[in-house]
């Protein structure tokens, strides 16, 4: 089983840049693909991105962050990373680090593992 912690988020002016970490514990962070969801207020949790397993080749994006949102992962750290540039307001959520045993996917129901969120605030 995984546990999932969040950190980097905070508050940034629009046009910044902040780096999202997600330590993951246990020896098996390389079998999983990793993701990042976010939730404003009074919405649903949406898709941000996703890294396929191991050597994480393969790099998905929600429409609304490509070309702004960048996610690696360290296998040696045990760390997935979501770096953002270009904020905007509309960017304001709660940032949740997932892990997927099985394959990559953009749905959060098919997610096994989530961390308890980090808040990131963009202000205009």
């Amino acid at each position: 089983q995984a546990q999932l912690v969040e950190s980097g988020g905070g508050l940034v002016q629009a046009g910044g840049s902040l780096r999202l970490s997600c330590a993951a514990s246990g020896r098996t962070f390389s079998s999983y693909a990793m993701d990042w969801f976010r939730q404003a207020p009074g919405k649903e949790r949406e898709f941000v991105a996703a890294i396929s397993r191991s050597g994480g080749i393969s790099t998905f994006y929600a429409d609304s962050v490509k070309g702004r949102f960048t996610i690696s992962r360290d296998n040696a750290e045990n760390t997935a990373y979501l770096q953002m540039n270009s904020l905007k307001p509309e960017d304001t959520a709660v940032y949740y680090c997932a892990a997927a045993r099985r394959y990559v996917t953009v749905v959060a129901a098919e997610i096994d593992y989530w961390g308890q969120g980090t808040q990131v605030t963009v202000s205009s």
